[in-house]
């Protein structure tokens, strides 16, 4: 609450330096939960809500809320290592993509790899993890290749871990790829590491999230790299805003007709 107010002071100061209203920012007087769930049902007065917490939170407000709401729930973002691939950037790739930051919602938290390749790129790359004190859990091909993976449950596939944990699952083609994002992913963040051109259309046209990428790290999942300039949130709605939610996200549309006269006849 403290926090809220210094940066409302702040911004104020920044509203009255443009010469603009400080009413255009405000924060409420209260902590109180009860009052947030009022809040989101007073669609005369407010047009969108943008919830910045934790999963109870987000969940709770999804659940109550009559206006508008941009939201993500969570973020178990893939990237999918082709057989036909370049060696040394997938491990670049996929290494930046878990390791750069834990606990960011573009954080990948399972990796899928083609069977093909996977005896050449997987030892390597478990070294890095490793080395980073990332812990590995696999399926049991996995497992046979990396000295130190545990077993992988059925919950690891859909965990959004925000930790130095990575599921790693064998695959046998891009379908196989393809159906187990459709299966355990979060519509948040995927993408495939690829030299094979059909393979990377046909990722980008079949997942269904609100960012898809190829031959790039998760991590770029964000409004200041898409140049939104600053990020609101990631949405991984449909409606209306999706992806990286900046300003111009916020905004909406509104026609003007500018006539002489004109009348409408059919």
């Amino acid at each position: 609450h403290h926090s809220n107010q210094t940066i409302a002071r702040a911004l104020h100061e920044g509203l009255e330096s443009a010469q603009l209203p400080t009413d255009l920012i405000q924060v409420l007087p209260m902590t109180d939960r009860a009052a947030v769930d009022i809040l989101v049902t007073l669609t005369q007065w407010v047009d969108v809500v943008v919830p910045r917490g934790g999963k109870g939170l987000i969940q709770r407000i999804s659940a109550l809320a009559r206006v508008p709401v941009l939201k993500h729930l969570h973020g178990v973002c893939h990237t999918y290592i082709d057989a036909d691939v370049d060696i040394p950037m997938a491990l670049r790739v996929a290494d930046n993509a878990k390791t750069q930051r834990y606990g960011t919602c573009n954080t990948m938290e399972t990796l899928l790899v083609h069977q093909d390749i996977a005896s050449s790129i997987l030892p390597p790359l478990a070294a890095l993890y490793q080395a980073k004190g990332v812990e590995l859990r696999g399926d049991e091909a996995t497992c046979s290749l990396i000295p130190g993976a545990i077993p992988a449950t059925e919950e690891d596939w859909s965990t959004e871990y925000l930790a130095p944990i990575l599921s790693i699952r064998v695959v046998p083609d891009l379908d196989a790829a393809l159906d187990h994002i459709a299966r355990y992913g979060s519509q948040h963040t995927d993408a495939i590491l690829t030299h094979h051109w059909e393979h990377a259309q046909r990722f980008l046209r079949e997942v269904d999230s609100s960012s898809v990428m190829v031959n790039a790290s998760t991590r770029f999942a964000d409004g200041f790299e898409y140049g939104l300039g600053a990020e609101i949130g990631i949405s991984t709605d449909k409606l209306h805003a999706r992806g990286p939610v900046g300003l111009e996200g916020l905004t909406s549309q509104k026609y003007i007709v500018l006539g002489h006269g004109e009348t409408r006849t059919g």
